[in-house]
């Protein structure tokens, strides 16, 4: 509200208090002249802004672009590596929950045959080297980067599935966080890389990395665990391809995995081992039955 201070000169005269005469001889009263300083305040018509909005940004939210941005390809096929972009530096993004959450944060774990349905959307060919009776469909609840519990799934060869549930359970226990845990589609298998996935996996009817012959994933025995956040590199070669901020082991990130940590000790209870402990090349984010 404006305030108006209106100064008010108020002059006063003083003058006889009785009538003058006419007499020539009067002489004037003397004038005397007094100043008042009056200060008021006038209305005036208020103003009032709107509250500015507020936007409240989602810590855990995946950026729109992932999975949208095809990479250049080099040479021997894989993605060309680029600067890991700021938004996945500290990757922790919330999980999409593809299958029914589970109603509690009690861990839970299924093993059954492949439903047909699912069996429609996995990578598995008849060319593969394991026949579907060598599989089983898994469903395991897992915890996430966002803080709450999801369920996930995989396919793992018929002969280790107890005890995949049995190092997940561990996990799961120790809050170990798991961006997203699903069945890897037969036409991801080639598809042109974008270098920004971050699936937990088994099963992919593929070639080993570099090699004309068949990964462990194609009998699953073979898991990798946060791929984003636990890179294959190899000399100037790393996958995801936008993954190479987490090549800097040092600098410890959630969803990472470690000598030592629950995760390796997890695996090595079950006779698996990793490979982040191999010498030509590191691949933090992989278990297998045979170490290859």
């Amino acid at each position: 509200m404006r305030r108006l201070s209106l100064l008010l000169i108020v002059t006063g005269l003083t003058a006889c208090s009785a009538v003058v005469a006419e007499s020539e001889t009067s002489t004037p009263s003397p004038v005397t002249t007094s100043t008042v300083w009056v200060t008021t305040t006038l209305p005036s018509t208020m103003t009032t802004s709107a509250p500015t909005p507020t936007t409240t940004v989602d810590p855990f939210a995946r950026p729109d672009w992932l999975g949208t941005r095809p990479l250049p390809l080099r040479p021997d096929g894989h993605g060309e590596v680029l600067p890991t972009p700021s938004e996945l530096t500290d990757r922790r993004l919330e999980t999409i929950d593809l299958l029914e959450p589970p109603a509690s944060e009690e861990f839970t774990a299924s093993i059954e045959e492949i439903p047909p349905d699912v069996l429609a959307r996995s990578s598995w060919t008849e060319e593969c080297p394991v026949t579907m009776a060598e599989l089983r469909y898994v469903k395991i609840s897992h915890y996430g980067f966002d803080g709450r519990f999801h369920t996930g799934e995989m396919i793992v060869n018929t002969t280790v599935a107890e005890e995949v549930v049995e190092v997940f359970a561990i996990l799961h226990e120790a809050r170990f966080p798991i961006e997203q845990m699903r069945v890897t589609a037969l036409e991801e298998v080639d598809d042109h890389p974008t270098g920004d996935f971050n699936e937990t996996g088994s099963f992919v009817c593929r070639p080993a990395v570099g090699s004309d012959n068949w990964s462990y994933h194609a009998y699953g025995l073979a898991i990798d665990v946060n791929p984003f956040n636990n890179p294959y590199v190899k000399d100037d070669l790393v996958i995801p391809e936008l993954a190479s901020a987490y090549a800097d082991r040092e600098d410890l990130r959630p969803g990472m995995i470690v000598p030592g940590d629950v995760v390796t000790e997890a695996f090595a209870d079950i006779g698996w081992e990793w490979g982040g402990n191999w010498n030509t090349l590191k691949d933090w984010m992989h278990f297998s039955t045979t170490g290859r």
